[in-house]
């Protein structure tokens, strides 16, 4: 097994882009569910808001998921390179 990428950076690339955290983890079925699921939802608060609500209010429920994408992908990194860190201590 390959090292695991640097939690930092997965959770940096995530920020910028929903569901590539879960590429870089090799989850890509996973961050593709994230994507989905975050057009979704912001597509659904977008229509179903007041007119009078402002652009972040309108797209909330997709801004929910992408957050929730971030936070997964930083956990599964911490939890690989944990597991790996362990497996290759010195003895």
């Amino acid at each position: 097994m390959k090292q695991p990428l640097n939690p930092r950076l997965v959770l940096a690339v995530a920020l910028i882009l929903p569901g590539m955290g879960q590429v870089l983890n090799r989850q890509p079925v996973r961050g593709l569910v994230f994507v989905c699921f975050a057009v979704l939802l912001g597509a659904f608060t977008l229509k179903t808001a007041a007119p009078d609500v402002s652009f972040v209010g309108k797209v909330s429920g997709g801004l929910f998921v992408w957050a929730m994408a971030m936070l997964d992908a930083y956990k599964t990194a911490r939890i690989r390179r944990a597991v790996w860190d362990h497996g290759n201590a010195p003895r």
